[in-house]
């Protein structure tokens, strides 16, 4: 692949920008990675491990001359952040974030961001239960979603080349509206646990009946919902 930005400032250190950097220097999108994380004892991690060409202990340092910036923080150290790199960023930057609800970050850090740097915010539908630098790997974004939602009035260029990176990591990559981003993810994260509770409920009660009850009463309950398909079927036919 052909380098896509020549310099990138990674800001925190942990699971997504390390797997970011590791995936980045795999596929040669890169030409120069820098890293700012506010712990010592995790920019001494990342020197260690080498996924980034160099490691910063100011911010204002990490972002200087950086194509990209990417905020891979806590939603609440957004805006401060945003304020601390300002006055440092390259013009024709673009900045973006990994944060999982997007109208609150492009509240914290739209004020913040000066007219000529590009404000990309995205959410990689990516993870596993560890944490930390020594936590990334290259593959994490493979065949995973990763969504953009470009404030209105971005261009269209800066969008299309954070685009072409992601997929260069090996994402899927979509764009759309950050409250429409933010009413989906709320309705996905939310369905894991209404399903888990459901089966809880279901397997206590199976513990008070038989077997064979299960399977003598639940045909009614299945040729009951096959007859409901199959007039919604007709209705909708009726209508279409």
């Amino acid at each position: 692949m052909a380098v896509i930005y020549e310099r990138v400032a990674l800001i925190g250190l942990g699971l997504i920008a390390s797997s970011m950097a590791h995936a980045m220097r795999r596929h040669g999108l890169a030409t120069h990675i820098a890293g700012y994380a506010r712990s010592a004892e995790t920019r001494d991690a990342a020197t260690s491990i080498g996924f980034v060409d160099s490691v910063h202990d100011s911010v204002a340092e990490a972002v200087k001359g950086a194509d990209l910036v990417v905020l891979a923080v806590p939603i609440g150290a957004m805006a401060g952040l945003a304020e601390a790199i300002a006055p440092h960023l390259k013009p024709g930057a673009t900045v973006t974030d990994a944060g999982s609800v997007k109208q609150a970050v492009i509240d914290a850090v739209g004020p913040f961001l000066p007219a000529n740097v590009h404000f990309v915010p995205g959410h990689p539908l990516a993870g596993t239960e560890h944490s930390g630098p020594y936590s990334g790997f290259a593959t994490l974004f493979e065949n995973r979603w990763w969504l953009l939602t470009p404030v209105e009035g971005t261009d269209a260029a800066a969008v299309l080349r954070l685009r072409s990176l992601l997929e260069g990591m090996g994402a899927n990559v979509d764009e759309m509206d950050a409250h429409r981003h933010d009413l989906v993810l709320a309705v996905v994260s939310h369905t894991p646990h209404l399903i888990a509770y459901t089966m809880v409920g279901v397997a206590d009660h199976l513990h008070r009946v038989s077997q064979s009850e299960v399977i003598k009463y639940s045909a009614t309950g299945f040729r009951d919902l096959r007859g409901s398909r199959r007039r919604t079927r007709r209705c909708g036919a009726m209508y279409s």
